[in-house]
């Protein structure tokens, strides 16, 4: 049974925490589908913030937007819960969070700034797993509308933004069939978001979520297999942005040896090569002719508080950790620095 290195009696070393979060407006995203992957944010905030309190330490939360510096640096906070993932609707700007706290020699949760801009960019994050030796479906990276996809890639095909999470551009019809479909839903994304894609081989066979904390001691790897109610287009099985608002597309079964532990060392490695830090998830899709896990997602910001239907919540449950035993191994990791 894994239990996590905290100590509730040092988080009275912090005299104040501040959970930061995104400013959400409509008018900053793209499409409504973009908007709503974030909408939620604020009140997500304010469950990590009433979980803080429960554990005796003062707490507010604070949104990044224009003011957010000059707020940080009346209040002098102790901590920083960095839930801040997107700003102005842009999800490469959320590296301007960690920036602004290094210069200002605030401590904070989560990724640091090389951390934020690698996981923030699936080119760069999936050429760095290919340098560790980490298996990543093939891919192509395309910037403009027009560029024919590589036929050696295979089919079938899915195709994702580059700079951006939640599944955000991942219908129920974002695999295809046929590299001229996949072409199509190149050009449709690219004029629609205006920013690069990658094409990438999808891997028929099951989807496994990883989160690996770190409480300071050593890295924890915590997984589940997502087990779908249905194929969102028919033909196959994987997480789709209208998934998100049905919680009953799928549930988690335990992953069980040897694979777990094939996953755990590779997840690990992940972590570190790619400059994540207190933790962070990765998505696999595992070919089940060769059992080669194939990761195809990193996020160092995940999505962070006690509803059960995030992912990195629900997995570290399946696996016996609860949220609050999550928060005080983060806290008191940096309870223990101040």
């Amino acid at each position: 049974m894994i239990k996590l290195k905290g100590d509730k009696e040092s988080l009275k070393k912090l005299k104040l925490v501040v959970v930061a979060y995104s400013h959400i407006e409509r008018e900053y995203f793209p499409t409504q589908s973009s908007y709503d992957a974030e909408i939620e944010v604020e009140d997500r905030s304010q469950e990590v913030v009433d979980e803080i309190k429960k554990l005796g330490v003062e707490v507010k939360a604070i949104p990044g937007n224009q003011y957010f510096l000059t707020n940080i640096l009346v209040d002098k906070p102790d901590l920083i819960v960095n839930l801040v993932d997107t700003l102005r609707g842009e999800d490469m700007l959320q590296t301007s969070v960690p920036a602004a706290l290094e210069l200002s020699n605030i401590p904070y949760t989560g990724a640091q700034m090389e951390g934020m801009v690698i996981g923030n960019n699936r080119n760069l994050t999936k050429r760095l797993l290919m340098a560790y030796d980490i298996p990543t479906p093939y891919f192509q990276f395309i910037r403009r509308v027009g560029v024919h996809i590589d036929e050696n890639l295979g089919v079938p095909l899915i195709v994702k933004l580059n700079e951006s999470g939640g599944s955000v551009g991942i219908d129920n019809h974002a695999v295809k069939e046929t590299v001229k479909d996949a072409e199509h839903k190149v050009d449709s994304m690219i004029t629609t978001y205006k920013m690069p894609v990658i094409v990438e081989k999808f891997i028929d066979g099951p989807e496994i979520t990883v989160v690996v904390f770190d409480d300071g001691a050593r890295k924890h790897v915590f997984m589940g297999e997502k087990i779908f109610r249905k194929k969102p287009d028919g033909k196959h099985f994987f997480t789709s942005h209208e998934s998100y608002n049905d919680e009953n597309a799928y549930k988690y079964k335990k992953v069980e040896e040897p694979l777990k532990s094939k996953i755990a060392s590779l997840a690990v490695r992940a972590f570190r090569g790619l400059h994540h830090r207190d933790y962070a998830k990765f998505d696999i899709r595992l070919e089940e002719t060769s059992q080669i896990p194939y990761f195809t997602d990193s996020n160092p910001n995940t999505a962070f508080g006690p509803d059960m239907g995030l992912p990195m919540t629900e997995v570290m449950a399946l696996n016996g950790i609860s949220f609050q035993e999550t928060l005080i191994s983060l806290l008191s990791k940096y309870a223990g620095q101040s």
